[in-house]
């Protein structure tokens, strides 16, 4: 399952998954997307080694914000992860 997190100015929504245990090591897969006018833009990262699976039509310059963004807010994705997203009264 996937939860939202965030929208972006520029229409990404990102959204992140449950934890997943692999290999004794907790990991949260985290998606970006962006609607275009021929479909979407679409990037994954795996935390907590920030490997990037999956990456088409963001720039170099969007990963690198988007890695920067990554690595202030882990612990909170690892918080809502673990909570079942974000709760809003």
């Amino acid at each position: 399952m996937m939860y939202p997190y965030m929208t972006l100015a520029d229409e990404t929504e990102i959204v992140h998954s449950q934890i997943i245990e692999k290999d004794g090591m907790k990991k949260v897969i985290v998606n970006f997307e962006r609607p275009t006018e021929n479909g979407f833009d679409s990037a994954r990262c795996e935390l907590p080694d920030y490997k990037w699976t999956e990456r088409i039509g963001y720039s170099d310059e969007e990963i690198e914000m988007f890695e920067e963004l990554l690595h202030s807010n882990a612990h909170l994705l690892y918080k809502y992860a673990e909570n079942g997203g974000i709760q809003i009264a």
